[in-house]
């Protein structure tokens, strides 16, 4: 099949609604010293969810920050904002959710293009209807751990981008059968700590779903209960996507899209993993330093 080598790995961070002090900080830096930050990279979007938000998924929302600081932010850098509205458990009743519809018609205003990323097809038509200036983006949280069902996802039109099960990350065999255009729309999901063995994802993205609906849920890892995240974990995974993974094999097979998860932990471990991903080594603890010692963050 063609493929066409990309120069340029884009990454989508989390933490539109939950970091935004820390990206205050960061994407001032991102944009007067680039000479901190690799050559071939640049940040595509950052995508979030506010805090008891009824579309939410994937992750808990904790973002208390004002929506519209959030997209002058983003605004200011030139960087899409992505609302995450990934809840899988949507009715028909929820789809007059008048916060949701605010942010939407708020972030659909924006110099830069918005996009929102969803589960529910329920959902994906209503806002497609409403708000035709944003892009979509399918949520990992739709478990495609199937390749065939991956495929499917990506022919569908309405799509920007798909993000397959990150279980699916180094099927090379398959990828290489895509047609570019496929290959475009494909969002490797990079640092996903949970064990590939895990046959309750969808169980517990569910959960997560259901909180944001006001019920009560609860799902325990078999897994990583107990430890939560640890980027280390992840670093450790058969599907973890390391820098020199980009660089020597996604990249050069016509891949160039990478979403980094994030949005449940704490700023200093979504720091660390930015400075991972984004900035050269010999430049990691200069940022580092202009980050914590900034004294308007907290960290912790």
């Amino acid at each position: 099949m063609t493929k066409a080598p990309k120069q340029t790995a884009c990454f989508h961070l989390p933490g539109l609604f939950e970091f935004y002090d820390l990206y205050s900080v960061f994407l001032k830096l991102y944009k007067e010293h680039r000479e901190f930050f690799y050559e071939k990279c640049a940040i595509a979007s950052l995508y979030g969810a506010p805090a008891d938000c009824l579309w939410g998924g994937g992750r808990v929302g904790f973002g208390e920050e004002v929506p519209e600081k959030v997209l002058a932010l983003t605004e200011e850098y030139g960087i899409s904002a992505r609302l995450t509205f990934s809840n899988s458990l949507l009715k028909q009743e929820h789809l007059s959710d008048r916060r949701c519809h605010a942010l939407c018609r708020l972030f659909e205003k924006s110099r830069v293009p918005s996009g929102v990323i969803v589960h529910s097809d329920l959902l994906l038509q209503e806002l497609r209807q409403r708000y035709p200036s944003m892009y979509f983006v399918s949520s990992t949280t739709k478990v495609l751990t199937g390749f065939d069902d991956c495929v499917k996802e990506l022919n569908r039109p309405e799509f920007a981008y798909v993000v397959p099960d990150f279980r699916l990350n180094k099927a090379f065999d398959r990828w290489q059968t895509l047609t570019q255009p496929q290959r475009d729309k494909v969002e490797f999901l990079v640092n996903e700590c949970c064990d590939i063995r895990c046959a309750e994802r969808k169980a517990c993205y569910e959960t997560v779903s259901r909180k944001s609906l006001g019920e009560s849920a609860e799902h325990l890892c078999p897994y990583t209960a107990g430890g939560g995240y640890r980027f280390s974990r992840a670093m450790a995974s058969p599907a973890f996507i390391s820098n020199e993974d980009i660089r020597d094999t996604y990249l050069p097979l016509g891949f160039d899209q990478f979403k980094i998860e994030g949005r449940g932990l704490g700023s200093a471990v979504v720091l660390e993993m930015l400075l991972y991903y984004l900035v050269r080594p010999e430049y990691q603890l200069t940022v580092r330093e202009e980050i914590y010692l900034d004294s308007m963050l907290d960290l912790f």
